[in-house]
């Protein structure tokens, strides 16, 4: 038996089973992909797979206890890799970050210059997407870590960690008549044509939960996924915008329009940084981690990767 055939095998169950898809993703033929994966279960002396005539139909019973211990041995082989890579060049490499546009736009900025300053020689790839995607990133070994405030627990390959809190801000033209109340509540709110983030996105979740609790149903005339394209068609007048706190703080803040706090309103959201489960971080990795949040320490991290419990203590 050899690492490609575990690939094959890998590669076939990834792509729901279609051998040739699985050959195209590995630059391969499928006729080589099939006898890979013949040779790997004559070996081993089980089916991995169940079969109609030439084709797969899925996996059995032994071939998912196989799957798993491909998984485990894929991992540690890059694990090797990056060891190997970590001591030959502690100072280079690539930091490569799965997170959502807010994040990417707002939160990273100051981490990452501050990484490039202590690691010159690290180049910085961003992969921007839904939360969802963050996580299949990581998962895919496409990320080194992945930053958002949805989904990442769901996926239990994956150790998460909570980074730091923010809440929801409303951003309104400065003429709005909301402007004039003491106390802006979702009954106000309610009322009125909103603008915020798609559900998938920066804690739409929770503004979600807090009109439905309320037996309220909003009037969500605009959804997007990106602050900045929230903010200007506020400008344009075609909402009152529901924006993450970070994406109006400070310089981010429009002078055109006028901001009000709104974590009475929607609670506070938790994001998470979030590792590969067993997999070895390069010393780079670990620092950008530190840098995120003073919440983060490199043992917390070890601890968590090692199997400890997840600390959700902020």
């Amino acid at each position: 038996m050899n690492l490609h055939q575990f690939r094959f095998v890998l590669e076939a169950v990834r792509r729901n089973l279609n051998l040739t898809e699985a050959a195209k993703a590995l630059h391969t033929s499928q006729p080589g992909v099939s006898k890979a994966i013949l040779e790997l279960e004559d070996e081993l002396g089980i089916d991995i797979f169940a079969r109609h005539g030439k084709r797969i139909k899925r996996l059995t019973e032994p071939g998912q206890l196989v799957v798993r211990s491909i998984e485990i041995i894929l991992r540690e082989v890059a694990n090797l890799k990056r060891i190997g890579e970590q001591y030959a060049a502690q100072d280079s490499g690539t930091l490569s970050i799965a997170t959502t546009h807010t994040q990417a736009r707002y939160v990273l900025p100051a981490p990452v210059a501050r990484l490039r300053q202590l690691y010159p020689k690290v180049n910085i790839s961003l992969h921007q997407g839904a939360p969802d995607q963050v996580a299949r990133w990581v998962l895919d070994d496409v990320a080194d870590l992945g930053i958002a405030t949805e989904a990442l627990t769901h996926y239990p390959d994956l150790v998460t960690l909570p980074c730091y809190e923010w809440q929801h801000a409303l951003v309104l033209p400065s003429a709005h008549p909301l402007l004039e109340l003491e106390r802006i509540t979702l009954d106000d709110l309610a009322a009125h044509p909103l603008i915020t983030y798609h559900p998938t996105f920066t804690g739409r979740t929770r503004i979600d939960q807090a009109f439905a609790q309320r037996g309220l149903t909003p009037q969500i005339v605009l959804e997007a996924i990106d602050s900045d394209v929230i903010k200007t068609y506020v400008k344009l007048g075609l909402g009152v915008g529901i924006v993450a706190e970070m994406a109006v703080a400070g310089d981010e803040r429009p002078p055109e329009l006028a901001v009000r706090p709104a974590g009475h309103l929607f609670g506070t959201n938790v994001a998470r940084v979030a590792f590969k489960r067993g997999v070895y971080l390069r010393h780079f990795v670990l620092r950008f981690a530190e840098l995120l949040s003073e919440r983060l320490s490199r043992d917390l991290i070890y601890k968590a990767l090692e199997g400890h419990d997840d600390d959700d203590r902020l």
